[in-house]
């Protein structure tokens, strides 16, 4: 991603940004708050399925990079990050007994494209209504592998770091979550 950092425009690392912030620059802390905020939020919102607790984490979520105990020191950001937003999700189901299935109308319709005719809006809006539903079936740890994947861009290797598993386990709940949802979703495809 190109930033415009210090007046000129480079390609800065999630890492690098990460140092100037602790070391007190604030438009680093932006220019990450701003990167992450559309695949992180998006992550936290489809995990929660709650815009209002999805918001409420994310802020959550950054105040723990600010006042980390232990900052973060080596390897690669996103993961720390969604590390954090991880283990906040699950804290937050423990304490409310929250059921991660999603009833927000307005964040299905949000996430609608619709197509250039309206049989096609129609079709467009089925297949992702369904696609929701889908997710929103998937057992908690398939679905939280899927959304790692795909809403958080991670790897195999980093998503088994954030669940505490192998990472042969991801593999197999990725499989069994893609061939459910291929299989709900066969007519769209």
């Amino acid at each position: 991603m190109s930033v415009t950092f210090l007046g000129a425009e480079t390609l800065v690392g999630d890492e690098d940004l990460y140092e100037r912030f602790r070391r007190g620059d604030s438009r680093a802390f932006e220019t990450l708050y701003q990167r992450y905020r559309p695949q992180l939020y998006r992550y936290l919102q489809r995990l929660l399925g709650d815009e209002g607790e999805a918001q409420d984490l994310y802020q959550e979520v950054w105040l723990r990079v600010i006042h980390a105990r232990e900052p973060f020191r080596a390897g690669l950001f996103r993961p720390y990050l969604y590390r954090i937003g991880h283990n906040l999700a699950i804290d937050r189901r423990r304490r409310r007994h929250l059921h991660l299935v999603s009833t927000d109308d307005e964040c299905r319709e949000a996430v609608a494209d619709p197509g250039p005719t309206p049989e096609r809006r129609v079709e467009d809006a089925d297949c992702r209504e369904r696609l929701l539903k889908g997710l929103d079936s998937l057992p908690q740890e398939q679905r939280e592998a899927f959304l790692l994947k795909e809403e958080g861009g991670l790897s195999l290797e980093q998503i088994a770091l954030i669940a505490a598993v192998g990472r042969e386990t991801i593999k197999s709940r990725l499989r069994y979550a893609m061939a459910r949802l291929r299989q709900l979703l066969e007519d769209c495809l």
